[in-house]
């Protein structure tokens, strides 16, 4: 009896300590069917042209059916090649707006004969976990998911309602995300799960953790050149379409936007500049203390993971020219990606690189679906605290701030919809460590524990 009072009274002394312990108890038993679901969620080939994102979706609804979720508060919508899936987690107040929950179940195209794994096959080595789609989204996906499923199996009611919102080609046309925005744009707010996110240093240290209030506006532009052509045996170089598209993509390759910077991008540079080392760290605490350094600006733009933070960027992903190996090219096209700081619209971005082009011949145009340019969210008191609380239950003290995604994602037609949207991914990685979108995609196996917990605390914090 003595030895359970005394249990009881350091539980009472540390009720957090203890808490936390029952919730990570219920995470380890939640983790065997969570590693079953993302090894099934690896090998659906959600990637675009083998219609399998409606079969995922089906997938994941009768798992949540199945953690009894009615029938009625789960709909797959479908959309052109693909679907979306809607998961109602109801409220017990009906006069508030219900808070959003975004991903996406799709995933770029993997050749398996270029990696060094399988890429549709879960594999664990060395502390990662291996396969397309695992860094982005699929565990995410697969994490909210289960955690709606935990929550439902505790019989825990939300003051707020929950509406769990997935894509099924947000990495590519996002038709299923404009659908999704059409229909639930009267929410209080949207929390993404493939945005934000927090850094490791080399060794694993946490730096920072970034809340997504903000993203580039993301735009394809088609550069096409034409030519009457002709026979190969009397060529015209300074006519050949390929030759004129080639020097455009030169110059467009030599040429830098001006550096531009929000007080959001210089809080989350001086965040993470403060609590890492080097080169890149000195430059991120030149900038955020004076955006007109010169020098700061250059080592910045020389890394990859930064230049994005500081410029539009855009950057040649496609080329196609010509009819016919013994003729001269009658058309030459190339796509332009570009990334656009908030603030600056497509057309200036346009008129810009056919200023830098300096050849009326090459036609500059923007490809469907048209560019989406969406303000900032403002920074919620509410969601910042229970964000920065739930942070810091697994790295107390770590930095939580205010960040701008480079790239695109589902929040963009939210965000134009009238949604505020707000990336809270639970991952921490290094920088360029993960290789989404890329050969040997990775995610360190711990963060799948780590983000049952983010998710299963913030929710119910955010909604009771």
């Amino acid at each position: 009896m003595s030895m359970y009072r005394t249990s009881l009274a350091a539980c009472l002394a540390l009720a957090l300590g203890c808490s936390s312990m029952a919730a990570a108890e219920t995470t380890a038993q939640a983790m065997p069917e969570t590693m079953d679901m993302l090894r099934h969620a690896i090998a659906t080939q959600t990637v675009e042209g083998k219609n399998q994102v409606p079969a995922f979706a089906r997938y994941l609804a009768g798992k949540l059916e199945s953690a009894g979720f009615a029938q009625s508060d789960i709909e797959i919508i479908p959309v052109e090649q693909t679907a979306a899936l809607v998961v109602h987690y109801r409220g017990s107040d009906k006069t508030l707006k219900p808070i959003l929950l975004s991903g996406h179940m799709d995933v770029v195209a993997a050749n398996p004969k270029d990696w060094q794994r399988d890429p549709f096959k879960l594999i664990e080595e060395n502390g990662y976990l291996y396969g397309r789609g695992v860094a982005d989204m699929k565990s995410n996906v697969i994490a909210l998911a289960e955690t709606f499923m935990r929550l439902k199996r505790e019989h825990f009611v939300p003051k707020r309602e929950m509406i769990l919102v997935l894509s099924g080609d947000e990495e590519t046309d996002m038709a299923s995300t404009r659908e999704l925005a059409k229909r639930h744009h009267d929410a209080e707010f949207l929390l993404n799960a493939d945005a934000g996110g927090g850094t490791y240093d080399a060794h694993y240290k946490p730096v920072v953790y970034e809340i997504q209030a903000a993203e580039k506006t993301y735009a394809d532009l088609r550069l096409t050149v034409t030519s009457p052509g002709g026979h190969s045996s009397e060529p015209d170089a300074p006519k050949n379409a390929i030759y004129r598209l080639a020097k455009a993509l030169g110059k467009i390759a030599a040429y830098q936007f001006p550096v531009q910077h929000n007080e959001i991008t210089l809080a989350s540079l001086k965040a993470t500049g403060e609590h890492s080392s080097g080169p890149i760290a000195e430059a991120m605490r030149a900038f955020a203390a004076n955006p007109a350094d010169a020098k700061a600006a250059a080592v910045l733009s020389a890394d990859p993971a930064y230049v994005g933070q500081i410029r539009t960027t855009c950057i040649a992903t496609m080329l196609d020219g010509g009819h016919a190996l013994n003729a001269l090219p009658q058309r030459a096209d190339a796509n332009i990606n570009c990334r656009i700081f908030p603030g600056t619209h497509v057309a200036s971005v346009q008129a810009t690189l056919a200023k830098v082009i300096g050849d009326p011949g090459v036609q500059i145009s923007a490809r469907q679906p048209p560019p989406v340019e969406s303000p900032a969210s403002p920074l919620r008191k509410d969601l910042v605290e229970a964000v920065t609380a739930t942070i810091r239950e697994r790295f107390p003290g770590v930095d939580v701030v205010p960040g701008m995604s480079a790239g695109a994602s589902d929040s963009m037609y939210f965000r134009n919809a009238g949604v505020p949207s707000y990336g809270v991914d639970p991952d921490f990685s290094k920088p360029n460590d993960t290789f989404a979108h890329g050969l040997n995609e990775k995610l360190r196996a711990s963060e799948v524990p780590a983000a049952l917990d983010f998710w299963h605390s913030l929710l119910t914090r955010l909604t009771q």
